[in-house]
């Protein structure tokens, strides 16, 4: 090494950040990457991406470097807090855990024993719901669910009752062959660190990218296309290539014969109970019609020649076409052309054209050929892989919405008609997926002798006899999951709970008990009333929702409406664990699992006033909790405490035999993987790997998984399938078909009169589109006006073009998106995120800005049918015109998160959560889908004008919560707060 320069000084480009290291998993958002924290005398002082990691390998995002204020954050809880003072005053007095458990067991025990369903236990930022939705079971609650029903579960269930898998965080594209992806609705939370490095790679390779979006933000910024789609009109999109797929005759239906349903033969017989049902034979297998015989067969036979399209006579006598007849005679109607979808969508029919013949090439004429035999699941063998390089990836931006299911289900028919699931170069499922269609776990629903649940409270309705219904067809959950409203509500619905419980519909419970859900902020729709409902109380002077028990690691708007807090640590002070059952971090090629491990004991981590901080994990107390009511599995024989804590629980419990939480280092010895017995040394073993777990899939059984012998094999080794059958893919959705012919009168379960209209509609075993619920039905009285037939929400729109956005009373849309830099409502706290961005401000078009007679910087009040917000505009090119937009969850209420009371985010920043109605504008359903019940977030309409007062503070403003505030003091490097400053 040559002497520096005279007068350069020598530099260490690399030094070390501390004096040891540990590594563990990110929990700044749901990436789940690896990371390495380094100490110096047993405080941070740097967080860095683990470069063996599988997720990450190696890159960390803002949040995740910004970990360490997260963790020294002041709005950490400290202890145990017992209300005082009224419901949302935010009183309290802190009490010890043996007396907050002593509370909590006071208050459930009775619950449990005379009726278990008045516990509703929802949780929502909760990355261990293998564990959360088993002690629901145990405790025998049908009340209990996660956040999906409010933010993925159109996608999952869209996914899962079409491929066995889905988009979201269990499937990605082929990163090495594709060269050509659509990003649809994709903003960059979830998964954002693989995301980013596979779009590297598609850089790098010179592949398109296309992103469909009202929005150009991050992805789409750097995509070769931006599509400024309306909103909720992405299935309308979806259709008009599909449309032209058809007429172009590009279609692989060779793929659609092999590994979809393609052939199956459908029912024709109106009016019959078994119309639109699969023809099947006497043993119940599915039937297809063999040209070569002229006569029907079973449809996964060997050597025949299906027919695709025609009409054919059953030997009973009835009439049946094949599932690909039925996609042809839709959407070659013209009412799917280009021309005809071009002015709702606002895209350009040329463009549309353009779109589908590029995917055509691309995957027709630039097939990707990998010499690697494979032998499928009927025997055959295979020289090479052939695959279509096109490849798609969605997420909230396409399931928020009403429609968000069959748009959801859209997608997946397009890239079936391509051939394009799980072959190099598209769409690849991540293990343990795929699983069959739909899975076959269904939603807990009689109580054992010991009072648990048959089965969890969560799974997948394969028709009206898996429906939690009364004789009468009334819900039997309090968030109306799985009834008649909302049939295939496979997370359940977090954002229906308070509204019902307050109203005691169907009935009244007793404890509302969360974790992690800011149910009276940003994580409820109707906010104001939200509030009100926490608060409400009965003629007598007691409290409608009668207890409320919450738990959180921050002083989030929540915690102020709770009778007894239980503080969580911070992710960096308990174990967890990532696990298969739950959220895995697999890819494509290889399963994996992880954990997150204590960095610190919480008893050494003062808060900020200097006072010990006594917080115990979640998932331990939940644990503690079960022991002391008694419940299975939680006890022993003697009535002693089955587990110790949760990491005991996520070394020893077995789902079901050799199956656990975790997959790595199983058995005795630490030899076995995926399933074994369990291993005392097994979390010692993570540790000592890095904090995860990957298996590599052969290379013979990476693709194809569906019908891949060698990989279904392996996943059923590893305990993800119960059999090595082929999974048929599904362009036609028997299970909704069955829930249409209930609505038509058909079968033992029928639903009441009110809801029968609704659910033959929707439930159409084939993608379709609808005007979203809130447009149309705010919408209404202007087209009745100009003589139009729209409007009614049982009515399934036409997709012609619209008399003009303008002539709609609320003719903007309004959504909004996850910025990069902050996750959710937790990263305003953050100081060193909030360096980014401490307020979000409402952006629009210019042209928006022009025709509404807006300047950048004005005041503007934003007006939706349910309410009013003032807020500051600023003009900016990337969005559609006919859409508003804004970053989620920034604005927040004076005084909540350990901010100062003047803090920007509560002064300037924003919801738009006030605009939306928790209620479909008719006030007779949920704001949300009719299938699923995902909540309509994306759905909101509003009208703009400038605001006729201006103080330099949004609206509305709430009472600030006391004894919350920061302290002004800005907060340091290494967790302490010193001198006197903002803290802005």
């Amino acid at each position: 090494m040559s002497a520096p320069a005279p007068n350069e000084p020598v530099l260490d480009l690399s030094p070390c950040p501390g004096d040891d290291v540990r590594t563990t998993t990110c929990y700044m958002c749901a990436c789940r990457c690896g990371i390495k924290v380094w100490l110096r005398d047993g405080q941070i002082r740097y967080l860095q991406g683990n470069p063996a990691h599988p997720v990450n390998r190696g890159v960390i995002c803002a949040k995740g470097a910004a970990g360490i204020m997260q963790h020294y954050s002041p709005a950490r809880l400290t202890r145990p807090l017992l209300r005082v003072g009224e419901r949302g005053s935010g009183e309290f007095r802190e009490i010890e855990w043996d007396e907050a458990l002593a509370i909590a067991t006071g208050w459930l025990k009775p619950l449990r024993e005379r009726d278990p369903d008045q516990l509703a236990f929802f949780t929502g930022r909760d990355q261990s719901q293998a564990l959360t939705g088993w002690w629901a079971q145990q405790f025998g609650t049908v009340n209990y669910a996660a956040h999906g029903g409010f933010c993925s579960v159109n996608m999952a269930a869209g996914g899962l009752y079409t491929l066995g898998g889905s988009f979201w965080e269990f499937g990605e594209p082929d990163w090495e062959h594709t060269r050509y992806l659509m990003l649809w609705g994709v903003a960059e939370d979830h998964d954002s660190n693989p995301l980013k490095l596979g779009l590297g790679r598609l850089k790098e390779r010179g592949a398109k990218i296309v992103a469909v979006n009202p929005v150009r933000t991050g992805y789409g910024a750097i995509a070769d296309e931006w599509i400024g789609i309306r909103p909720g009109t992405d299935g309308l999109f979806a259709f008009a290539l599909i449309h032209e797929l058809l007429r172009m005759d590009r279609i692989d239906l060779d793929y659609l014969v092999r590994y979809a349903d393609a052939h199956w033969l459908v029912v024709r017989d109106p009016g019959g109970a078994g119309d639109g049902l699969f023809a099947r034979d006497a043993e119940d297998r599915v039937l297809c019609w063999n040209l070569d015989a002229g006569a029907p067969v079973p449809a996964d036979a060997s050597g025949i020649s299906p027919a695709v399209v025609g009409e054919y006579a059953l030997p009973d006598g009835r009439e049946a076409v094949p599932v690909f007849q039925l996609v042809v005679e839709r959407y070659l109607d013209a009412q799917y052309s280009p021309d005809a979808v071009a002015g709702r969508c606002g895209i350009p029919a040329a463009t549309i054209r353009r779109i589908a013949r590029e995917l055509a090439v691309t995957a027709f004429e630039h097939p990707v050929r990998l010499p690697i035999a494979w032998t499928d699941a009927w025997g055959r063998g295979h020289d090479e892989m052939v695959g279509r390089p096109v490849a798609m990836h969605a997420m909230r931006g396409i399931s928020a919405h009403s429609n968000g299911f069959h748009t959801c289900r859209a997608l997946h028919l397009l890239q079936l008609l391509l051939g394009a699931v799980d072959t190099p170069g598209s769409f690849r499922f991540q293990p343990p997926y795929p699983k069959p269609v739909p899975p076959p776990n269904r939603p807990g629903s009689r109580r054992r002798e010991d009072g648990s649940l048959d089965a969890p409270p969560l799974g997948f309705v394969h028709g009206p006899e898996d429906l939690l219904v009364d004789e009468q067809g009334r819900p039997r959950r309090i968030d109306h999951a799985f009834s008649w409203s909302y049939p295939l509500a496979a997370h359940g619905m977090l954002h229906t709970v308070i509204r019902n419980a307050h109203a005691g519909d169907p009935y009244r419970i007793d404890t509302l008990m969360m974790f992690m859900a800011n149910m009276s902020w940003n994580s409820a729709m109707n906010t104001r009333q939200t509030m009100r409902w926490l608060t409400d109380r009965d003629a007598d002077g007691e409290y409608r929702i009668p207890r409320i028990i919450y738990s959180d690691a921050y002083a989030s708007e929540m915690v102020a409406y709770a009778d007894l807090v239980l503080p969580d640590t911070t992710y960096l002070e308990r174990f967890d664990a990532i696990s298969l059952l739950d959220r895995p971090i697999s890819d494509a090629d290889g399963a994996a699992d992880a954990i997150r491990h204590p960095v610190f004991d919480p008893a050494t981590q003062p808060a900020a006033d200097g006072r010990a901080r006594e917080v115990r994990g979640f998932q331990s107390v939940l644990l503690e909790l079960g022991a002391r009511l008694g419940l299975p599995g939680m006890v022993d024989a003697e009535g002693a405490p089955a587990y110790r804590d949760y990491a005991d629980y996520i070394v020893r419990h077995e789902r079901a035999p050799g199956v656990g939480l975790l997959a790595g280092w199983r058995g005795a010895g630490g030899d076995a993987h995926g399933k074994g017995a369990p291993n005392p040394r097994q979390l010692q073993r993570y540790i000592e790997h890095g904090g995860y777990w990957r298996e590599e899939i052969p290379e013979h059984a990476r693709y194809f998984k569906m019908a891949n012998r060698g990989y279904l094999q392996w996943a059923r080794g590893m305990g993800f399938v119960g059999g090595t059958g082929a999974i048929a893919l599904q362009l036609y959705a028997e299970p909704l078909q069955r829930f249409r012919l209930a609505a038509q009168g058909h079968g033992e379960r029928l639903p009441p009169a009110a809801h029968r209209e609704r659910v033959e509609t929707y439930f159409d075993p084939l993608p379709l589109w609808y005007e979203p619920f809130e447009s149309a039905q705010t919408g209404a009285a202007q087209r009745a006006h100009r003589g139009a037939a729209g409007g009614d929400e049982t009515a399934v729109t036409p997709p012609s073009p619209p008399a003009g956005e303008d002539s709609h009373p609320y003719p903007l849309h309004a959504i909004t998106q996850r910025p990069m830099f902050m996750y959710h409502a937790w990263g305003s706290q953050n100081a060193w995120l909030r360096q980014i961005a401490a307020r979000n401000w409402l952006y629009l078009h210019p042209d928006t800005g022009a025709r509404h007679g807006v300047a950048d910087g004005d005041w503007v009040e934003l007006e939706s049918h349910h309410g009013r917000i003032t807020v500051q505009a600023r003009l900016a090119a990337n969005v559609q015109p006919d859409t508003v937009w804004t970053w989620n969850a920034i604005g927040k209420r004076r005084g909540a998160w350990g901010l100062a009371a003047d803090a920007p985010e509560a002064t300037r920043g924003f919801l738009l959560n006030h605009l939306i109605s928790d209620l479909t504008p008719r006030a007779d359903y949920a704001n949300a889908d009719p299938v699923t019940g995902q909540a309509a977030w994306f759905d909101l309409r509003v009208r703009l004008r400038p605001a006729t007062e201006a103080d330099g503070r949004s609206r509305p403003q709430f009472a600030p919560l006391p004894g919350a505030a920061g302290t002004g003091a800005p907060l340091r490097y290494a967790g302490g707060r010193a001198g006197r400053g903002s803290a802005r």
